[in-house]
Formats: C-alpha cells, structure tokens, sequence
C-alpha cells in the first residue's frame, strides 16, 4: 500500500497526498481531515523512516531553550512541535541554562547526531557555536535579535518598540517616575527593552534615575530582590517596567510584602504576556509577545531550509501589542482587564 492508493480512494491527487504528508500547512482543513480519515479507514502509515533513508534525513530537529523553566518559551517550544509534528519530525529539546558550557555540549552532539536542523531561542549562543553550526551547514533558526552578520533565518518581535508601549503606557496614565527592572543585559533584547524604556522618557521630556535601574535576572528571585532594592531607596518609584512577566511576578509580591498596593501605591507593567499574567492580583498589564506564532513560523522556515536548501537569510517580524489590565491603573484598561 502507498501513497497512490491513498489517492485514489480518497479521490484526490498523488501530489495532494503528499502535500498533506509533507507539507500541510498548504492543504485546507477540509482536505487533511478527509485524507487523515482514508488513511485511518486503511489503516496507512507514511513510512518515515525508508523516507528518511532516501533523503539522507533523521527525522529528527532541535530546539535550544535559554531556560525551560520560563513559560514564554515552552509556548514558543508548543508552536514548534505543532509543525514537526505534522511533518512527521521529533524535536529534540535542548536546556542551555544559559551556559555556554551546555550550549556547546549541545552542538557537539547535535552535530554528531546530525539532526536536519536546529532553532534556537535568543541571540545568546557564542560566536564560536555560532561558526561551527555554519561549518557544519546545519540548517538553522534563531528566534530573537541576531547579534553579529550570522547566515541565519530569523524570526523576532521589536523589544524596543514594546519597551516605549510599556512606558509610555505608563506615562500616559500620568505617571512620571518610573523605575526598569531589566533582563541580563549581556542579551541584546534586554538592552534593546532598556533602550526602549529610556526613549518613552526622553520623548515626554521625562528623565530617569540611574539607582532605578537594576537587573533581575530573568527570573521571578531577581524580580523580587531587584523590587525589594527598589523600595528601600529615599525616593521610591511611582511605577515600574519590568522586562518580562516572571520578574514582575516577584516585583509584584516584594510590594505586596512591604504593605504596598498595586497600583495605588505603584503601578507596575510587564512584558511577554505570560499565561499567568490574567491571573495574578491584580491582573498584570503587560507586553504581548507572539510566543507560540514565533514557534510555528520558525520551524515553517527551518523546513524550507530542509527540504528546499533554501540558503538565502529570511527575516519575519511579528509585532507586539500590549494588554491593558489592572496593575497599571490606566482608567481606560475598564474594557480590557478581562482579556487573556
């Protein structure tokens, strides 16, 4: 039984069977449900593996991950399985920690194991991987901001652009001191979020103070140490920008601890639109970013690079928006405080 036999009992071309094997984002719904179905009543099963075989393929792609602990990346993580799945692909995750260390274990091995290609999260890798998965002519995807002239296809949303929405958000709402709880800034998003955060106030002819600037380390610890650091100064902020959502879950609770409310006492604005973000108290504002859209568009593109060998470098952007609820105190956030 083959692919033709499909075809024929479903009524349908060779080509769209394939096309629903190979490619099924380019099949509609009505027509992948009913070839599913044929294959079902047949009981068919694509042979993958003697396919793998024949196009020299593993069947097999990575995904490096900065920290799996974080949501916003296994959102990201759930879009790229989407699509390996329905290639009949694996995904083999990855958990840097942030460790070049492990970022280079990780490449040895996937170079060794050949997998057909690799997307990673984050301008983060080390040049020298960065080299050695061009050497190796690993197709490859980074998700985030490319630092350096790397032949990589990417997929990335304006951190800058997002960081001046979430402060001059706050801005609007009449507030004039506001303080950044940043990202590890050795990252070009989190100093592309510092960035952002500066030139909303600059613009309004607003200024900061460097003592309410403090990195949190990307994790919901540092927001809270950092938030802590925060309030113990003489001249306590009226609101802060936090550079993603799990810090401003820790910011959130070190002012809940100090007696403080939000946002009476200080309002405060993530980014990310973590999950949990419409159900902490109050309901956090925040920057949405397109992490499972990210997901799915960068594997589509690592598999045009597979099956193509497409080599020339593809740029998607995907815009950020933000999520007015309740933790900025913004009066028009009535209608929205709801929202997911």
């Amino acid at each position: 039984m083959n692919i033709r036999d499909v075809a024929k009992r479903a009524g349908v071309s060779v080509a769209t069977v394939s096309r629903v094997l190979n490619h099924p984002d380019q099949v509609t719904e009505k027509t992948r449900d009913h070839i599913h179905e044929i294959m079902k009543e047949m009981d068919y099963t694509p042979n993958w593996f003697a396919r793998g075989l024949n196009l020299n393929r593993t069947g097999l792609i990575a995904l490096m991950v900065p920290n799996i602990i974080n949501p916003i990346y296994t959102e990201i993580a759930k879009g790229v399985e989407e699509i390996a799945h329905s290639k009949g692909y694996s995904t083999f995750l990855c958990n840097s920690e942030d460790s070049i260390k492990k970022e280079s274990d990780y490449i040895e091995m996937l170079t060794h194991r050949k997998v057909d290609g690799l997307i990673f999260i984050g301008g983060h890798l080390d040049p020298t991987l960065m080299e050695r998965i061009e050497k190796n002519q690993l197709p490859a995807v980074m998700i985030g901001s490319i630092q350096g002239d790397w032949k990589f296809s990417q997929v990335y949303s304006d951190f800058f652009d997002g960081a001046q929405k979430a402060t001059g958000h706050l801005i609007e709402s009449g507030i004039k001191n506001i303080a950044h709880i940043s990202g590890d800034l050795r990252f070009i998003e989190s100093q592309e979020k510092l960035k952002g955060y500066k030139a909303a106030l600059e613009n309004t002819g607003l200024t900061w103070e460097d003592q309410w600037i403090i990195s949190g380390d990307d994790s919901i610890e540092g927001g809270y140490l950092a938030a802590k650091r925060l309030l113990r100064l003489d001249k306590i902020p009226e609101a802060i920008f936090v550079a993603n959502d799990w810090m401003a879950f820790g910011a959130m609770d070190a002012i809940k601890t100090e007696g403080l409310k939000i946002p009476n006492d200080i309002a405060i604005v993530g980014f990310d639109n973590n999950r949990m973000s419409a159900l902490m108290d109050p309901k956090l504002t925040t920057i949405q970013l397109p992490a499972y859209r990210m997901g799915l568009t960068a594997c589509r593109l690592l598999f045009d690079e597979i099956e193509s060998g497409a080599e020339n470098r593809t740029s998607i952007y995907l815009p950020v928006t933000l999520k007015v609820r309740q933790s900025c105190g913004h009066v028009s956030g009535i209608k929205t405080i709801f929202g997911e």
